[in-house]
């Protein structure tokens, strides 16, 4: 009985192992997601009273999980009655991931759109205005966080669906719960935190007296509410290039010939990397093009 006891725990104990190892390697090929989504979710409760921005955050991490809920049994599903739709659906998730980095290098370069300065005057009227009803404001904005997020949150599951697609079903289960838990907690805990550094800071900045203990402490504050808005457009290059270094590596990894062609040209991982880059930015401008044909087309269709 001891034998088969010890036998069990070393079972549990490689088990373990296995998922901690391709959670580990899901991790890392999500980590495009992640930016893009962290910023993205910072964004979203830009314009919210001070205290309300924690309440929204839980209010949008909540509908995250309930997101999270649906799309594991969802993945799961598909693995056990189709997985030969797992490399498609990956390589849709690629794609998209470089349609949206290219996107948003358009966006940059061309500046703010006339539709994003509208929106930021009705936010800012609304603000203003004690008749408008912030809550239903306040609501507006969380269902269209939720949104946002169903959308990346199917990316990462669907990117880690890819990464244990020929694990057995106990260690799919497993590794697809943690990374959902895992992106959730990590994703909204990061977003709370940076939420409240600019208030963090105004209160550090705020400290009176003349010791060197207060000083430092409005020097450490005045420092924070400087480096709070950085933070904030470092997130989104950093999100916008994970973007096109994890969708091109899924994209020339999906493409048996473009993947032996790129290794053998490439000269260590950094080479790689910078190849995957590429990759990702010519899939992205190739996916945007197409859109905007179809786009064009549909607007002639219907004039």
């Amino acid at each position: 009985m001891a034998t088969s006891l010890l036998a069990l725990i070393d079972d549990i104990a490689t088990l373990l192992d296995d998922v901690a190892l391709l959670t580990k390697v899901a991790a890392k090929k999500t980590a495009g997601v992640l930016g893009d989504d962290l910023a993205l979710n910072a964004q979203q409760v830009t314009g919210v009273a001070a205290d309300r921005e924690l309440p929204v955050v839980w209010a949008v991490a909540k509908g995250s999980l309930i997101n999270k809920a649906i799309l594991v049994p969802g993945a799961l599903a598909i693995s056990a009655v189709a997985p030969w739709l797992v490399s498609p659906l990956l390589m849709l998730g690629g794609a998209f991931l470089c349609y949206e980095g290219f996107e948003k290098l358009v966006h940059a370069a061309g500046g703010d759109s006339a539709e994003d300065a509208a929106h930021r005057d009705e936010l800012a009227r609304a603000l203003a205005d004690p008749a408008i009803d912030l809550l239903t404001l306040e609501r507006d904005k969380i269902k269209g966080a939720v949104r946002t997020d169903f959308i990346l949150s199917a990316e990462i599951i669907v990117i880690t669906l890819g990464t244990v697609a020929t694990a057995a079903f106990s260690k799919q289960v497993a590794v697809l719960v943690a990374i959902a838990l895992l992106m959730t907690v990590g994703v909204y805990g990061l977003v709370a935190g940076i939420v409240k550094l600019d208030d963090g800071g105004l209160y550090l900045s705020r400290r009176t007296g003349n010791g060197p203990g207060p000083r430092a402490l409005r020097n450490v504050g005045g420092a924070i509410l400087w480096v709070a808005p950085w933070l904030m457009k470092g997130l989104s290059v950093a999100g916008t290039l994970a973007m096109f270094l994890v969708g091109g590596g899924i994209i020339s990894h999906g493409i048996g010939p473009l993947h032996h062609w790129l290794e053998g040209i490439a000269g260590g991982p950094a080479v790689t990397l910078a190849l995957d880059g590429l990759t990702g930015v010519l899939v992205g401008a190739l996916v945007v093009g197409l859109v905007l044909v179809i786009r064009r087309v549909r607007t002639a269709a219907t004039a």
